[in-house]
């Protein structure tokens, strides 16, 4: 069903008042006891172990560079990038190089990987020669194993969720944070350490160690759709506890706490081409900045339609 949602576009789905669910059959990462005993299977053990434990290696107590935040590549892609529907990399190896309008050009894979860095970890990639580099890519490519070139299987990335006919609510969102989420990410947002505070066992949703204003997860339907089938923790797709409409209105939440803020003058060159929800200016229609953070969503596509 989500293949359809992300077919036909969210605008067709926009007041119809049902809610998402999920195919039966979503794409399975391969069991990592199939990799290989070889230099390449090295390599992909390396970028595995990179995914999972990111602030070991790049942290502030980070064992090859001290360039990011404290938070792990496996905090916004679940499960080392395997989780149906967690952010997963299914899809990365079949899709990239592609053209991407946030950078108004076509990106790879290395450069998607910066990207992250600088967004979601807020801080500085490892060089595009270096060996972690190459191990980040020979992962990906391993997890996209037999998915064919230009395919998005089912259950990759994230879900996309029909709009609620309102606006996001945060008063809402606050409502449920403090009911099924503090107890992991805490009251204010900050998370949990890890025993060695080294890394988070529960991630910050805001604050100065979590994602900057740049971050795809800043944008709530990316969030939303994140929420919808992980959260709270022990969810998945087999059996979700919030709503959409719930998912949006925590999302809207957590996105409206304080962050670091941070922008690239390159992104989005053609601004026709910024989504519905991108949170800044300037936009290609009139519909104001909080509108577009918030939502309603619905006339913004009836108009572009």
């Amino acid at each position: 069903m989500f293949h359809k949602w992300i077919v036909l576009g969210s605008c067709l789905l926009a007041f119809c008042g049902r809610e998402s669910k999920p195919v039966s059959s979503p794409w399975t990462a391969p069991d990592s006891s199939s990799i290989p005993s070889t230099e390449e299977g090295d390599l992909i053990r390396y970028g595995q172990r990179l995914v999972s434990n990111t602030s070991a290696y790049f942290g502030p107590r980070g064992t090859v560079d001290k360039t990011s935040n404290g938070m792990t590549c496996q905090n916004c892609h679940l499960n080392a990038g395997t989780k149906p529907w967690g952010n997963n990399f299914g899809a990365v190896y079949s899709t990239y190089p592609r053209f991407r309008e946030r950078r108004g050009a076509i990106e790879s894979i290395p450069q998607r990987v910066t990207d992250c860095f600088e967004r979601s970890l807020n801080g500085r990639s490892p060089d595009s020669n270096s060996v972690e580099m190459k191990a980040f890519v020979a992962y990906l490519r391993w997890l996209g194993r037999g998915v064919p070139k230009g395919k998005k299987p089912e259950g990759s990335g994230l879900a996309t969720l029909p709009f609620p006919r309102r606006a996001a609510d945060t008063a809402k969102g606050r409502m449920i944070f403090l009911s099924l989420c503090q107890s992991c990410h805490g009251p204010g947002g900050g998370g949990q350490l890890s025993a060695d505070s080294i890394g988070y066992v529960y991630p910050p949703l805001w604050g100065e160690h979590s994602y900057n204003t740049a971050a795809g997860l800043y944008r709530i339907s990316r969030l939303a759709g994140f929420i919808k089938f992980n959260m709270p923790f022990g969810t998945d797709y087999r059996g979700t506890r919030l709503t959409d409409e719930q998912a949006w209105d925590v999302a809207a939440f957590v996105n409206s706490q304080p962050r670091p803020q941070r922008s690239f003058a390159s992104d989005w060159p053609n601004i026709s081409l910024k989504p519905f929800d991108h949170p800044f200016g300037p936009y290609a229609d009139s519909f104001s900045e909080s509108q577009h953070k918030y939502g309603p969503f619905g006339p913004m596509q009836k108009r572009k339609k």
